[in-house]
C-alpha cells in the first residue's frame, strides 16, 4: 500500500507544471564532500579508456584568490592532488573531450575567474595550467565581471571555441556574449575575439547559464528573468536568435542548463528553475511542425537546494550510472550525483 501511495504522490508531483504542486523530491545517489565555500558550477570528464574512472569538476566561488577548482570521483570523494587553488572568485566551467591542435590531442577545462576578469584552461586529467596565466575577456567593455562559459569544437576545421557572458549590470542589450576562439601556440592557450552576440532582457536579472550543443549546432543560454535563448554556435551561421522558450512557469531564475543526448539528434534539455528546487524538461529535438520550438515536457522535483549550476551526460560509467549521471549544484556546499535513470523514469511518467 505504502509503494502505491509513493508512486501515486511522484506521478502527481511531476505532472504538475505548478512547482508548489510538487510533492516528491528525487534523491541523488552520491553528494560529494562539501567544498569550503561556495559551491557553483559542475562539469562531467570522462574518461576515455575507463568511464568508471571519470571526474567531476567543481568550481568553489570566493574572492581574494580564496576560490578553487575542486575534483571528485564518481562517488563525490574530493581526489585533493587534483584541486587548484588560489582563484579568484571561480564561477562556471566547462569540458572539452579530445581537442586537436596542430597533431596535439588533449581534453581541457576552462572557467572563468570573475575576481581577474579572465578564463583560464587547463588540460585533464591533470589538471596542469596551459593559459600562460589567464585570458582576458570582455577588454573593449566596461562590463567584465565574467560568469558563465560553454565550449564548442567545430569539426570541419578543427577549431575550438569558448562562450562567455557577465555580470547583468551595465551589460548591452545585444552582443551580450563574447565568443573566442582557442589556439595553441608552444604550448599556450590564448584566445581570440571572434563574436559578440545574443540579446538580454536586462532589469536585475542577468546571463550566466550556457550550454552547446555540437552535435545540432546550437548554444542555448540563460536569460535569468526572461527566457531560454537559442542561437547557432557557429559564428558562420550567423546572429539570428532562432527561438526563445521556458518564458513562463519559473518561480523566479532560470539557471544552469544541460543537454543530454538519446540520439544524435533527441534528447532533453534541463533548465534550473532556481528557487523553486526543480529542473524543468524540454525536447532536444524541438515539435514535429518546428524544431525550434521547445514545449516544457516535465518538472522534476528535486533535492538540490537553489541550484545554479549543473551538468549531465549519457555515456554508461558503471553499474551506478547505466545511462549516464545528472550532477546539480546545492547551496549547502555540495554538488549532488543523480543516476540518469531515475530522472528518465519521472519523465515518463504519463
Amino acid at each position: 500500500m505504502r509503494k502505491i501511495l509513493f508512486i501515486a504522490l511522484v506521478a502527481i508531483g511531476c505532472q504538475s507544471k505548478n512547482v508548489s504542486e510538487s510533492i516528491i523530491k528525487l534523491k541523488p545517489k552520491y553528494t560529494t564532500s562539501p567544498v569550503q565555500y561556495d559551491s557553483d558550477d559542475p562539469a562531467i570528464w570522462i574518461n576515455p579508456i575507463d568511464p568508471a574512472k571519470s571526474l567531476i569538476l567543481g568550481t568553489d566561488k570566493y574572492e581574494d584568490e580564496k576560490g578553487g577548482i575542486y575534483v571528485f570521483d564518481l562517488e563525490g570523494k574530493s581526489i585533493d592532488s587534483l584541486k587548484v587553488k588560489g582563484v579568484d572568485r571561480p564561477n562556471n566551467i566547462d569540458i572539452l573531450h579530445g581537442v586537436v591542435w596542430d597533431s596535439v590531442k588533449l581534453d581541457i577545462a576552462v572557467f572563468t575567474e570573475r575576481g581577474k576578469k579572465r578564463i583560464r584552461v587547463y588540460q585533464l586529467p591533470e589538471m596542469k595550467s596551459i593559459d600562460g596565466g589567464g585570458i582576458p575577456v570582455f577588454e573593449d567593455s566596461d562590463s567584465r565581471a565574467v560568469m558563465g562559459v560553454a565550449l564548442s569544437w567545430r569539426k570541419s576545421d578543427s577549431t575550438a571555441y569558448a562562450i562567455v557572458s557577465r555580470k547583468g549590470e551595465g551589460s548591452p542589450a545585444n552582443g551580450y556574449l563574447y565568443q573566442y576562439k582557442l589556439n595553441l601556440d608552444s604550448g599556450k592557450v590564448s584566445g581570440e575575439l571572434v563574436r559578440k552576440f545574443g540579446k538580454f532582457s536586462g532589469g536585475h536579472g542577468e546571463i550566466e547559464a550556457i550550454a552547446v550543443d555540437d552535435q545540432m549546432g546550437y548554444i542555448y543560454y540563460s536569460d535569468e528573468w526572461f527566457g531560454i535563448r537559442k542561437y547557432y554556435v557557429d559564428p558562420a551561421m550567423g546572429d539570428e536568435e532562432l527561438a526563445s522558450f521556458g518564458l513562463d512557469g519559473f518561480k523566479e531564475d532560470r539557471e544552469g542548463i544541460s543537454i543530454y543526448s538519446t540520439s544524435d539528434s533527441t534528447g532533453y534539455i534541463l533548465v534550473s528553475d532556481q528557487q523553486a528546487n526543480v529542473f524543468r524538461v524540454f525536447p532536444r529535438e524541438g515539435t514535429n511542425k518546428d524544431l525550434h520550438e521547445h514545449p516544457l515536457i516535465k518538472v522534476v522535483p528535486v533535492s538540490t537546494n537553489e541550484s545554479d549550476g549543473s551538468e549531465v551526460s549519457s555515456v554508461s560509467f558503471n553499474s551506478d550510472f547505466p545511462n549516464g549521471l545528472f550532477v546539480a549544484m546545492s547551496d549547502d556546499k555540495t554538488f549532488q550525483i543523480y543516476d540518469w535513470d531515475d530522472i528518465q523514469k519521472l519523465i515518463d511518467l504519463p
